[in-house]
């Protein structure tokens, strides 16, 4: 009897979070849809058009670039962690410790640390622009990646890394053609989640990148990510039809970056 119990309450709890998610996707895209035309995807912003395509290109450098930076520090860190590290070392427990407390940092701290470090003249005073977003969203995403690719790492069975040490392979063979196909589906969905946070900050993004209009010309201007954008345009209350728009965009695009994530996934980690 308590096993059917815990089973129909696991079904409710399962049906209960897809249908949030259902609904919140399903009311953004019932807003937002209607409200998608041509003038939102002109290559200038005006106050006419209200475009979003400099967001939409600022997003694309700041994902690109960001994890072009974090992702090899963060993948070689866990490799450190997991593959070369003494696990008696106690340098272990503290480097763990410094990536749960980063990750538990709220963003809006991230942004005043930017701010004070990157852009005001008490730090390198760049300003607001893109250079000092992507190295704060930098730091920001590390802690997941390093996570994500640790857990990755640790589901791959030592024996297998015995059976290639075994055969005479050496421990830098073994970590790229063992331990990594293996491991590609969790570095990946620590890559994914990533994605998903530098989407979806605005906070930090505001405090580092501003909230400029202008197309990308150079890693020193201002813009504005499509959050921010949404941000803006929804607060400012004047044009909320194109805040939905912003926000059908921004699920797209997620919707894409994870479909294209599994599909490397499965092509990399050997599944059809």
């Amino acid at each position: 009897m308590s096993s059917k119990i815990m089973k129909f309450l696991v079904w409710i709890s399962a049906f209960f979070t897809l249908g949030i998610l259902a609904y919140i996707v399903g009311f953004i895209l019932y807003k937002g849809i209607p409200a998608l035309n041509p003038e939102l995807f002109a290559w200038k912003y005006t106050s006419s058009n209200i475009s979003m395509m400099p967001s939409i290109v600022s997003t694309v450098i700041i994902i690109l670039v960001s994890l072009l930076i974090a992702a090899p520090i963060g993948i070689f860190t866990s490799f450190y962690l997991v593959e070369y590290a003494n696990r008696n070392s106690k340098l272990l427990p503290v480097i763990r410790l410094a990536t749960d407390t980063l990750a538990a940092v709220p963003s809006i701290v991230y942004g005043l640390f930017g701010m004070l470090m990157f852009v005001t003249k008490s730090g390198f005073s760049w300003g607001y622009s893109h250079l000092a977003g992507i190295l704060t969203i930098t730091i920001m995403i590390l802690p997941i990646i390093i996570s994500s690719t640790e857990e990755g790492l640790r589901s791959v069975d030592d024996s297998l890394r015995m059976a290639s040490f075994g055969l005479g392979a050496g421990k830098l063979r073994t970590i790229f053609s063992v331990v990594l196909p293996v491991a590609m589906p969790g570095i990946l969905s620590g890559v994914i989640l990533a994605i998903g946070r530098i989407v979806g900050e605005s906070a930090a993004l505001l405090f580092t990148l501003g909230s400029a209009t202008n197309m990308f010309e150079s890693f020193m201007g201002s813009g504005r990510t499509l959050a921010v954008h949404m941000y803006v345009l929804s607060s400012e209350g004047f044009h909320v039809n194109e805040a939905y728009a912003t926000g059908t965009v921004l699920i797209i695009i997620v919707w894409l970056i994870n479909a294209l994530s599994t599909y490397i996934s499965s092509k990399l980690g050997g599944g059809k």
